[in-house]
């Protein structure tokens, strides 16, 4: 319908309101339904989060696993920042492979520091991948935390941390030309303390402290999918 003013001139309609209200009805109620979606699923979100780091309670009793499922590994939380004990040490996970080139020969590689790799992919990204920052570190806890001080497994979950902690291992190595087939590997950790803050007058040793293992010989289970270039004697 065209309105006109007092005087006959035709008036020029409003503009449409701005937002949700600017669309056509069609359209806010789309824009609603999403809303409200969007809502439900940040409510949900939270409420997975809180009950992940609450202490145990009737409802995580029940469903911890569909709790756990949710936040890991993606959103995982833990208090290791503010209490009890910050993290104090810096640990680089470092691996050298024996490697058997096409001569039947055999060579070793140099020590290629794992850690420090997932470092630069990290540092000055914005959106780092949660791979680069936890798989490594993750699969390193799991290890030493199913491990006695004599670098033995304890129980199932040791032999299967060997197992995640060499198939990483491989799927690291394929980055690196390494001049033929991997036969065994050998890890070693070097661990550093932070340094205090300038304005302290702590004195703190910083020196890297390491800690070389036994190798570990590799086949073809230790070969995830995509490994490329990093190939088992087995594997050949």
């Amino acid at each position: 319908m065209v309105s006109y003013d007092d005087e006959g001139a035709r008036e020029t309609p409003p503009p449409p309101g701005p937002g949700i209200a600017g669309l056509s009805f069609p359209f806010q109620v789309a824009a609603a339904v999403a809303l409200a979606v969007v809502g439900l699923l940040g409510c949900a979100h939270l409420a997975m989060v809180f009950l992940y780091v609450a202490p145990s309670n009737t409802v995580t009793k029940e469903h911890g696993k569909a709790v756990a499922e949710w936040v890991n590994p993606e959103f995982e939380q833990n208090w290791k920042l503010f209490a009890p004990n910050p993290l104090q040490q810096n640990i680089h996970v470092e691996a050298r492979a024996e490697v058997e080139t096409a001569a039947g020969e055999r060579t070793l590689s140099r020590w290629i520091d794992l850690s420090a790799e997932d470092g630069a992919v990290i540092r000055g990204n914005p959106l780092p991948s949660h791979v680069d920052q936890n798989e490594l570190r993750r699969a390193w806890d799991f290890y030493t935390g199913s491990h006695d001080d004599k670098d033995r497994p304890v129980g199932t979950r040791g032999q299967l941390s060997e197992g995640y902690v060499r198939r990483i291992v491989m799927l690291r190595l394929a980055g690196h030309d390494l001049g033929g087939s991997v036969a065994r590997v050998q890890l070693r950790s070097s661990t550093s303390t932070v340094p205090a803050p300038p304005w302290s007058d702590e004195k703190i040793n910083t020196r890297p402290v390491l800690h070389t293992y036994s190798w570990w010989t590799v086949n073809s289970a230790d070969l995830p999918a995509g490994a490329g270039g990093a190939r088992t004697r087995a594997a050949r």
